[in-house]
């Protein structure tokens, strides 16, 4: 229900009740056959609602979906809110279209529709309903541009309503507000390719102020395609060449295409027009670049000229952990924690801190005292992995059994991480037998779909996973993820080669920066005895994302090409950041077997 609430609440409309999913956390009981015997939507209705109060989420969602062919727009608003809140999306499907159909003008029904379109990958749907929402917005925005002139738009060869002269403040738009908004809610149910492709197609054609290029350059940011955020930054600094959002968007757009002089060039652009936000940009950007000694320096320097104290502390913190200084981490975050300064998220660092030392038990007892906190599913789920590695199965699950108890809308989300824990410790079936109950009350759904295939892969059944994640691409022939999962599960165990390399290029069309995808394409160069062009490419996926599995794979490569004193230094770095790498560990091993 959470997800619901945020929708409606940034929409400005109620919600459905917090309590609604509390009975449908319970399992899934024998759906009642559908009463055919009138068709009536009130009598459907109160079917409905009984299903909800004895826990049957799937029942209500498709009782209720009926109720809405036959009703109104309020009952199909109603079936929408229920469906989503279930994650039944053929349900939550049927009652958006109807709701829509009702109130094509209904900015809430457009959200809705919008984001569960995108979640069945129905892109073209998702932007026609981005397209109406956003007229409205824009319509809405006119007419309070001018009061009392009765126009709904400027006349032409005036200026448009808050785009002032370069330089000069200018007002947040209401529309772009609803806009950004609305973006945070599609990306809660979709990956950011799919949301930018319907976001872009809706907003381009009219788009003409800062706010809104820089939304489109964070989305494409979020959706790995740095060159398309380079150019949403240039419009936005073309209007306003001192905006300092569009000045991030640009500096994190050169680190993305792999241009660091003019990465950092640009933050230190926007540290002349505001030295404190500016430089701690310029702090951010030397991170990303893996310059973390000039990154800490640029930060004292902010601390000298007067910058707030505890941001700089946070900042060097979070510089040395990701650094792979866990010492230096952990006197920050404790300092923070004693000046008053920290947070949950501080304590969550400690205690992964303490993990990385190889303290099981302080570990588990630090994330202990999270369980109640903002921070209380990546707490549980993190000492559920460690109880796991000790075989204490029940006490493990236990505690996020526990948390959907308190949390029924998180249920999915739970489902899915028990699923993952369970795979990863060697419990590939039970893992899969989860999602298969989970699939039930879930039909449909992408993401349990997703997932199974990826444990099938994990438990050794690798043309079982192929297949299912053939069968998801014919629904969804151009879902990024889809393909480059595909190709990499086909690279990895050597299996039609050309074709994977064909549908990684395919996946990076879409994301051209992923560094997920661009490790992908280096491991087929990789599989098809190009140690050394693949060495390149893995270079270039390991600077975008630091990720260990790709630091075992660029080693590998290095390994293989001759280059054996790299591979241990590449390994080595990656090991800082992340000693708990299973698949870096395991490649570590395979090549150096007396390494320790």
């Amino acid at each position: 229900m959470g997800r619901i609430s945020r929708i409606s609440s940034h929409l400005g409309v109620s919600a459905l009740a917090g309590g609604l999913l509390v009975a449908c956390a319970s399992v899934l009981g024998t759906l009642p056959e559908p009463s055919n015997a009138h068709r009536d939507p009130t009598a459907l209705t109160v079917v409905a609602e009984a299903d909800l109060k004895r826990g049957d989420c799937r029942g209500a969602s498709e009782n209720y979906a009926q109720a809405a062919a036959l009703g109104d727009a309020q009952l199909a608003r109603r079936a929408t809110q229920v469906a989503m809140a279930c994650e039944h999306l053929p349900a939550a499907w049927a009652a958006a279209t109807r709701w829509r159909s009702l109130a094509p003008t209904d900015r809430e029904a457009n959200a809705l529709y919008a984001a569960i379109a995108l979640k069945l990958y129905r892109t073209a749907d998702a932007r026609a309903a981005i397209n109406d929402f956003w007229r409205a917005e824009e319509q809405l925005d006119s007419a309070t541009a001018a009061p009392g002139t009765g126009e709904s738009s400027p006349a032409p060869g005036t200026p448009r309503p808050g785009l002032p002269a370069a330089g000069h403040a200018r007002p947040q738009k209401r529309a772009t507000k609803s806009m950004g908004e609305l973006t945070a809610l599609l990306l809660e149910e979709s990956d950011a390719p799919a949301v930018l492709s319907a976001m872009s197609g809706a907003l381009e054609p009219t788009a003409n102020t800062p706010d809104t290029f820089i939304l489109l350059g964070e989305l494409a940011l979020a959706a790995y395609d740095g060159q398309r955020a380079l150019g949403y930054a240039q419009h936005a600094l073309q209007l306003d060449p001192k905006d300092l959002a569009a000045l991030r968007v640009l500096a994190r757009a050169y680190v993305m295409r792999g241009d660091a002089p003019q990465a950092v060039a640009t933050a230190r652009r926007a540290q002349a027009n505001d030295a404190t936000r500016g430089g701690f940009e310029l702090a951010e950007i030397l991170a990303s670049l893996d310059r973390s000694e000039e990154a800490h320096q640029q930060l004292e320097l902010l601390r000298a000229a007067g910058a707030p104290q505890a941001e700089v502390d946070r900042r060097l913190a979070l510089l040395a952990f990701n650094s792979g200084d866990m010492k230096e981490a952990r006197q920050r975050f404790t300092e923070l924690l004693s000046s008053g300064e920290g947070n949950d998220a501080a304590q969550l660092y400690l205690a992964d801190i303490t993990a990385r030392d190889g303290d099981p038990d302080g570990a588990i007892a630090a994330y202990r005292r999270l369980y109640d906190s903002s921070v209380a599913l990546s707490a549980r789920s993190r000492a559920a992995a460690l109880l796991l590695d000790r075989s204490a199965r029940t006490e493990a699950l236990a505690l996020l059994d526990d948390y959907a108890a308190d949390h029924p809308e998180d249920e999915l989300d739970l489902t899915l991480a028990k699923a993952r824990l369970l795979a990863d410790h060697g419990e590939a079936d039970a893992g899969l037998a989860l999602l298969s109950t989970a699939l039930e009350r879930h039909p449909q759904h992408p993401n349990i779909e997703y997932d199974r295939a990826v444990i099938l892969e994990q438990a050794g059944r690798v043309h079982e996973s192929v297949d299912a994640l053939e069968h998801m691409l014919n629904e969804r022939p151009d879902d990024p993820t889809l393909l480059n999962a595909l190709g990499y599960t086909l690279a990895d165990h050597t299996l039609q080669l050309p074709h994977a390399e064909t549908l990684i290029r395919r996946a990076l069309t879409v994301m051209p920066d992923n560094p997920a995808a661009i490790d992908s394409l280096g491991w087929v160069q990789f599989r098809q005895g190009d140690a050394r062009g693949a060495a390149v490419t893995l270079a270039h996926a390991y600077s975008l994302g630091h990720d260990a599995e790709i630091a075992a794979h660029w080693g590998e490569a290095l390994w293989v090409s001759g280059q054996q004193a790299e591979a241990r230094r590449v390994w080595a770095a990656a090991l800082a950041r992340d000693p708990d790498s299973k698949p870096l560990k395991a490649t570590i091993k395979r090549l150096i077997p007396d390494a320790q």
